[in-house]
């Protein structure tokens, strides 16, 4: 079978470059898995969980928040805002993400733009938690 070039990219740095079989990737409007051959496309990314596969086997796993993906029929590169190793985020740290979200967005002086701002990452960190609890009992 041949793999897919895969790099996963932070705006700091590269956080994995590798050869795999398949990635699912957490699209806006779904998840989707990239094979070797895939048809072009581009995608945002939702805050999720992107699986790594060699085999049938999910090798690795990175909690990702926001971003976008493009594959090519030999590539996908996916720029994410932020990704984590999943096994290196805990459900307590994402549920202290969740309650200082909802900290800032109960203060009340804040401008509306502001306000987008802060209901957004709320959003994001109760994202990340269901999508921590899930992976997590895999």
């Amino acid at each position: 079978m041949a793999k897919v070039s895969f790099r996963l990219v932070m705006p700091e740095r590269e956080v994995l470059a590798t050869e795999a079989d398949m990635v699912v990737v957490p699209g806006s409007e779904g998840d989707f898995g990239v094979l070797h051959g895939h048809a072009p496309l581009i995608s945002t990314v939702r805050p999720g969980v992107l699986e790594v596969f060699q085999g049938n086997k999910v090798e690795q796993r990175f909690m990702v928040v926001g971003g976008f993906a493009e594959v090519t029929p030999e590539r996908c590169t996916v720029l994410a805002d932020e990704a984590v190793p999943f096994e290196e985020v805990t459900a307590e740290q994402l549920a202290e993400r969740e309650r200082a979200a909802e900290r800032e967005l109960s203060r009340r002086r804040h401008r509306r733009r502001e306000g987008r701002r802060r209901r957004r990452q709320l959003a994001v960190a109760r994202d990340l938690r269901r999508a921590q609890a899930y992976y997590a009992s895999r």
